[in-house]
């Protein structure tokens, strides 16, 4: 089942373990039950300190139990966890064998800490990078806490169960047999939507921070960008965002990132982040910003609000929010969300296996949309609002190659249609004639664009009709002190590298602005 590099990696990974682990399967005839158990039996080769063994007692077949010998520690899969969920795999391994979490001492006990039985099951996609990030979290969380299990359930093969609860995207989290959330996650956000405390508790400590030199507002290419350069210059610097990584975590391929032909977006915003901890940088993760007050003479200080009610004050702050996607805004779009209205074909479009879906967009994300599902569903139809699809060519000659494949362009779609549960058609106009007409269909991928997330400061900084914050050469907003950088601004071309460039700029703008200031501004400051 493991190819040899594979076995090799996963042998060195194994010599961590300290607690022996048994693998216990639940099999039927079945060829993925086949595949399963010869994967386990290859794990349990590769350590003494792993064995496997078939039970045949869960109802979920195939699937297995990583359990630390003689205890109740334990999490399972049903399924086979590979693709991107085999990282997840190896995680479980060690953590279930022993091997310490590189989580926060404080984080950690508040997982211990939570009070109550939680029984937790997530569906996920082996193509969706959104997932294992949820799995991750709350697998280890299932060892911290003796009273949280969790199942990750391969949705493509368990598709009866999928349909009788009717998931449509992933992953999808079902907390005690109801649905508690849907989409990427991390272990904090998780954390903080059961310990309701968490937030209370997070808005004091954030009270309590002396201002900073640098405040970068959002933690995706730029915001990282800005918050490296700013660290380095010695100067004191925190990063508040959402999400670090922001709009990149939901990005599955990228070849054109100058000198890495190929990465993934979690992986790239990995990277980002242990760049951004390798300096004194206070990472302040789950704060959405809802307002900036400029600085006033009397203290020279600029002030962001957060949701949670708390404040932080900063001599300069970089504005990198990011974009989120653009909805079509039309009857029926947010009432099946996640019902067959989806934005992530990589994530989701395995559910939607030998359905019928189109594709809104006819861009490059559109057409590479189009062409990933055209491999998984049995048709796709993608629908381009102009008259000719803006895709780069190389991508429309192999989207025009595909037999399952139909293109409509100058239409424009005007309703979502559904059954109440799920979609099961689309109605467009033809722009050309006015006449409206309908497709069956089962599910909706939406690509058309970002919106930039800036409407929490309108009326403080210029914005451009867009809603971009408009910014000079230097990175500057209409406001002193006030840089931007990214997908939020009015620079062309919304590109990681581009985003990065100009994070980086705003930083070094920030910098020169700080050291302009008057002593006596310097001081009052202070």
């Amino acid at each position: 089942m493991l190819d040899a590099n594979l076995k090799t990696q996963l042998k060195g990974y194994l010599e961590r373990l300290t607690q022996p682990v048994e693998l216990v399967a639940s099999l039927d005839d079945s060829a993925k039950s086949q595949e399963l158990w010869a994967l386990l039996e290859d794990i349990a080769t590769l350590s003494d300190k792993v064995s496997a063994r078939r039970a045949d007692d869960d109802a979920r077949k195939p699937s297995f139990a990583i359990t630390r010998t003689g205890t109740n520690i334990s999490v399972r899969f049903a399924g086979l966890p590979m693709g991107h969920e085999f990282t997840s795999l190896v995680l479980a391994l060690l953590q279930v064998g022993g091997h310490p979490s590189k989580e926060s001492a404080e984080t950690i006990a508040a997982i211990q800490a939570l009070q109550g039985d939680f029984t937790f099951e997530t569906y996920f996609s082996l193509s969706c990078q959104n997932c294992p990030d949820v799995v991750q979290a709350l697998n280890l969380m299932s060892v911290l806490n003796p009273r949280i299990k969790h199942v990750a359930i391969d949705g493509a093969l368990f598709q009866q169960e999928v349909e009788t609860r009717k998931v449509m995207a992933v992953p999808s989290i079902y907390l005690n047999g109801a649905p508690f959330a849907q989409g990427r996650m991390d272990l904090q956000q998780i954390l903080a939507k059961l310990d309701t405390n968490a937030e209370a508790r997070a808005a004091e400590a954030i009270k309590t921070k002396e201002a900073f030199d640098v405040l970068v507002i959002g933690g995706g290419p730029a915001g990282a960008a800005a918050a490296v350069y700013a660290a380095r210059k010695g100067i004191r610097t925190g990063v508040a965002a959402e999400r670090f990584g922001g709009q990149v975590l939901d990005t599955m391929g990228i070849e054109n990132f100058i000198s890495v032909s190929h990465t993934e977006g979690p992986k790239l915003v990995a990277a980002l982040e242990q760049h951004v901890k390798d300096y004194e940088v206070d990472i302040m993760n789950l704060q959405t910003a809802v307002g900036l007050v400029p600085a006033s003479h009397a203290n020279g200080l600029i002030e962001i609000k957060l949701a949670n009610g708390a404040s932080l004050k900063s001599k300069t702050v970089i504005l990198s929010t990011g974009a989120r996607w653009r909805q079509m805004n039309v009857p029926g779009e947010d009432e099946y969300r996640n019902k067959g209205v989806a934005y992530c074909p990589h994530c989701d479009g395995p559910l939607f296996k030998g359905k019928r879906v189109s594709v809104i967009g006819g861009g490059n994300s559109g057409v590479e949309a189009a062409i990933d599902l055209a491999g998984i569903v049995a048709h796709v139809t993608l629908i381009e609002f102009d008259t000719a699809l803006r895709a780069d060519a190389v991508l429309q000659t192999k989207l025009r190659s595909l037999k399952n494949v139909t293109i409509l362009t100058n239409a424009q779609t005007t309703e979502v249609k559904g059954d109440g549960n799920k979609v099961n058609g689309l109605v467009y106009k033809d722009r050309a004639t006015g006449e409206l007409k309908t497709l069956e269909l089962e599910g909706i991928f939406v690509q058309i664009g970002l919106v930039p997330n800036t409407e929490w400061l309108k009326g403080t900084v210029a914005l451009s009709p867009r809603g971009e914050i408009e910014v000079n050469a230097r990175g500057e907003t209409s406001l002193p002190g006030v840089f931007a950088a990214g997908d939020a601004t009015t620079v062309p071309y919304k590109q990681i590298i581009i985003a990065m460039g100009e994070g980086s700029k705003a930083a070094l703008s920030a910098f020169d602005h700080l050291i302009r200031l008057a002593p006596a501004e310097m001081s009052s400051a202070a």
